[in-house]
């Protein structure tokens, strides 16, 4: 397993300028615990939240191989949405109620996320006002008609408004813009804030946490063992929760592959957004099969992410993922081009992150054959909501206690597996390269190269809900 060479998101460094809070030095020596939790992102804190509120006297140990909001879960673009513009995908995966069921789960937990903020004085910079699909080229314009009408069909189409050009240009304008369609149950955060808020929380509520901590070796048991730099750490119950580095457990490694995003953001300008009326907080995308993602802060800047990118030719998690002078450089071209207005205001920060993509475009749950061992990965780039859905899901599994979350359909499901090596790792960033220069070629007006477009494609050919 490799440990990323950290490089501060500029998320992070705010969070721990706001609250740097107490430390959590390296385990060393040898411990046990009840419940054992690999990785302090999302889905590991939510998950020791959950198994504390079941079981205050439980001894919950989390380690991390960097600090709690260091990885994926302080890199984000802190969009908090939960299944609504998924769900064609969620249709053809699991049927009508299927669909129905996880929608009607992510918005609830949003809900609950929201008011667990409040109730704990952790500000995230919460706006819930709202994401917006947009096509940023002619091309791209009606790319969620199938998604609106799957929901009105399944009558939640309340949840989705079309908007004309000059309904759009409301909410923010933008040249490039074309049409869209609004998804209401939706906000954004400042992701690590989130991350190093359930950090001060549950330490007070006695979870232990052991920052700087890399797993180096693992045996589910019973018990579960982890190995780590300082010692050994032994529980009857684990929880693997470490995201786009399961990668490199063989368990794993044909469910998941690792792809790169990279986000920029800019100085502060309020009176620029003021100027393109982008005022109320709402989060965009467009519908490039290679996602770019945008939103602004309280203060006025834009920060603005591009998805789908290689990362690297291997499945191997390293520097690359933390910083890419290309994937900067197309993160860059894409804000200037939105709004050329922010061409004179300076990029403040860039840095990048892994995503754990699954096949089917949905994360997974479920637990190894030893019985005492859950997991939950492949968010695929939409874990800032789902995360705490995923808590509830992950510990009512280590607790052996059957609920609504645990008879959801993505839990004990069994994922697309991709190719074994080499074919997966040459593979998915082949598709990658081809998906993104097919989305380029049509940004740009012009007809894809035929076997750019039927590489860029393959991927939906053979099953896999991802790409074009």
């Amino acid at each position: 397993m490799n440990a990323p060479v950290a490089t501060t998101s500029w998320w992070l460094r705010e969070a721990l300028e706001h609250d740097p809070g107490e430390p959590c030095p390296p385990l060393t020596g040898n411990a046990t615990a009840d419940v054992l939790i690999v990785g302090g992102g999302y889905t590991g804190l939510w998950t020791a939240w959950f198994l504390k509120q079941a079981g205050p006297d439980l001894d919950v140990l989390v380690l991390e191989q960097n600090i709690c909001g260091g990885g994926p879960s302080g890199r984000n673009g802190g969009f908090m949405d939960g299944y609504d513009d998924h769900v064609g995908t969620l249709v053809d995966l699991f049927g009508d109620g299927g669909a129905l069921r996880i929608v009607e789960a992510g918005a609830q937990t949003m809900r609950e996320l929201a008011a667990w903020c409040d109730e704990h004085g952790v500000d995230i910079w919460l706006r819930r006002a709202g994401c917006i699909g947009v096509a940023s080229s002619p091309a791209q314009e009606g790319a969620w008609l199938s998604t609106v009408v799957t929901a009105e069909r399944l009558g939640i189409k309340n949840s989705h408004r079309l908007l004309s050009p000059e309904e759009l240009a409301g909410y923010c304008y933008s040249p490039a813009f074309g049409g869209g369609y609004l998804v209401a149950e939706a906000g954004n955060v400042q992701p690590a804030r989130l991350a190093r808020g359930l950090r001060r929380v549950l330490l007070e509520k006695g979870v232990r946490i052991r920052e700087k901590t890399p797993v180096l070796a693992f045996r589910e048991g019973p018990p579960a063992r982890a190995r780590v730099p300082g010692g050994t750490v032994t529980a009857e119950r684990a929880v693997l929760a470490h995201g786009a580095w399961a990668t490199g457990w063989k368990q794993f490694r044909r469910s998941v592959v690792a792809r790169a995003s990279y986000m920029v953001i800019t100085a502060p300008a309020p009176k620029r957004l003021e100027e393109i009326g982008w005022t109320n907080g709402v989060s965009i995308y467009d519908m490039r099969a290679a996602i770019r993602y945008l939103r602004t802060t309280p203060d006025g800047r834009i920060a603005l992410g591009v998805g789908g990118e290689r990362g690297a030719w291997s499945s191997r998690i390293g520097p690359h993922f933390d910083y890419s002078e290309s994937g900067t450089r197309h993160a860059t071209e894409a804000l200037h081009r939105f709004f050329p207005g922010f061409r004179d205001v300076p990029i403040e920060a860039a840095w990048g992150g892994p995503i754990d993509v699954s096949g089917g475009h949905t994360p997974f749950f479920g637990m190894l054959p030893s019985g005492n061992v859950h997991y939950g990965f492949g968010y695929t780039g939409n874990g800032v909501g789902p995360a705490h859905l995923a808590g509830k899901i992950l510990a009512s599994l280590a607790l052996d206690v059957e609920n609504e979350q645990t008879l959801l359909p993505f839990v004990h499901m069994e994922p697309k597996r991709f190719p074994p090596e080499p074919v997966r790792s040459v593979g998915a960033a082949i598709a990658n390269e081809a998906t993104v220069r097919r989305d380029d070629a049509l940004d740009a007006g012009r007809k894809p190269n035929p076997l750019v477009d039927f590489v860029a494609k393959m991927p939906r050919r053979l099953g896999y809900h991802l790409g074009p």
